[in-house]
């Protein structure tokens, strides 16, 4: 599995406000950067909490309808946020991973962490092989 994970350090909202929140959260995974200037990757997380915490089934079909626009769109932008580790699917249904945002952001942190020990491990030998050494 490919997992795209994008970090930006963005200035938090000076005021507390919801919504300026999740877009920061959102802009800050680089969710809704480049050609989403419509800020539909942002439009679905917030969708998704919204049914989520209303105890409801969430389905593409259902973002599609909440949110006015095709499946297929809803479905591409599933893909990029099941990508970076933020929810998964099973069968039909969409869910944040561990049950809320908190939650799935430490699980993407551990995710992140194994990724930069891995790489660490295979730098040093690179390192070694290559008589770089350490300062």
């Amino acid at each position: 599995m490919v997992q795209q994970i994008i970090l930006r350090n963005l200035e938090k909202p000076p005021i507390k406000n919801l919504e300026e929140d999740l877009h920061w959260f959102c802009d800050s995974f680089g969710f809704s950067s480049g050609r989403d200037t419509e800020k539909t990757a942002t439009r679905i997380i917030i969708s998704l909490l919204e049914n989520l915490s209303n105890d409801e089934m969430v389905s593409s079909e259902s973002l599609a309808t909440d949110l006015e626009i095709k499946t297929s769109r809803v479905n591409h932008h599933l893909r990029n946020l099941n990508d970076s580790g933020l929810l998964y699917r099973k069968k039909r249904l969409i869910y944040l991973r561990g049950g809320s945002l908190k939650t799935a952001v430490q699980e993407m942190r551990k995710d992140s962490e194994r990724i930069l020990d891995e790489l660490e491990n295979i730098a040093e030998e690179i390192d070694t092989l290559m008589g770089v050494k350490n300062r």
